[in-house]
């Protein structure tokens, strides 16, 4: 069973799901083993539905997602897909409820549908997953520019954003399933965060939401925080979108590494309360890879 939230971080969700049809969790019955023998209850779980990503008409991918934040969603995930270059290029979003899941209309530039199109992918994502349906190797491993450089986070400015991070962190609070992503200041302080079943839309999310807030240098000076490990395909995406330094609470994977040194970013894994590995600093791509 999932402990309660706080009064001030159960407004905060509420507030933040106001504006979607579809609650990102529910109620369902338990009975519990173990203390209490044969407790009945009632326990808080995420949802998960199908959220199809819609270009000019065309949908495009179907990604398994926590059904809140869509508009950032939307932003984000075309930004570090590379399907669009500029948050200027998303014209419009609609949010389509239907019984089967939620479509995501989006208007775009007519230089990157054309784009879009000629990459000929048709993803089926499960939880978050960007890489089903891919049609070559070629297309997995993105070629990315350089991020501008920036200044590993001090050790204090990571163990306090990791110990805000929970806080920000409602959906999780209640039901114990879904991941988070923030944004931190230099000096630790979490700026935004969203929230999501999936870890690269929790990513996606707040990468939306970010620029929409604070426009293409959103991510010029502080680092993010993710609540999983860090796969290549975070690193990916953080880069794509500027971001220099990528702090995540579990271990990085050795493409990711290896991704992250290429790109120049500072990554960081196993952070943890008085603990946390700098796995690339700056500029090192002479290092050997691991």
């Amino acid at each position: 069973m999932q402990t309660h939230a706080s009064s001030q971080a159960m407004a905060a969700m509420e507030d933040s799901f106001a504006s979607h049809s579809r609650s990102p969790m529910s109620e369902t019955r338990v009975s519990v083993r173990g203390g209490i023998e044969g407790a009945r209850s009632r326990d808080r779980v995420a949802e998960e539905v199908p959220v199809a990503m819609v270009y000019n008409g065309v949908s495009h991918a179907v990604m398994m997602a926590s059904p809140c934040d869509l508009e950032d969603f939307a932003l984000g995930f075309s930004l570090s897909e590379g399907i669009l270059q500029r948050p200027d290029q998303l014209f419009s979003v609609e949010i389509k409820p239907g019984e089967d899941g939620i479509e995501v209309d989006m208007h775009i530039a007519g230089d990157c549908y054309a784009r879009l199109r000629e990459q000929r992918r048709n993803m089926a994502g499960r939880t978050g997953c960007g890489l089903c349906g891919t049609e070559s190797l070629a297309h997995v491993v993105r070629t990315l520019e350089r991020v501008a450089p920036q200044p590993l986070p001090s050790d204090n400015a990571v163990q306090d954003a990791l110990k805000n991070l929970k806080k920000s962190q409602p959906l999780q609070l209640q039901t114990g399933a879904t991941h988070g992503a923030a944004w931190c200041d230099s000096q630790g302080r979490i700026v935004r965060a969203r929230e999501d079943v999936g870890r690269h839309n929790a990513l996606d999310k707040l990468i939306g939401a970010h620029i929409r807030e604070r426009g293409e240098q959103a991510f010029s000076n502080g680092f993010a925080l993710i609540s999983s490990r860090a796969s290549f395909e975070m690193v990916q995406k953080s880069a794509s979108v500027g971001i220099g330094n990528l702090v995540a609470v579990s271990a990085p994977t050795a493409l990711a590494i290896r991704e992250a040194r290429k790109s120049g970013m500072n990554l960081i894994g196993f952070a943890r309360p008085g603990r946390h590995v700098i796995y690339t600093s700056g500029d090192d791509t002479a290092q050997e890879n691991p």
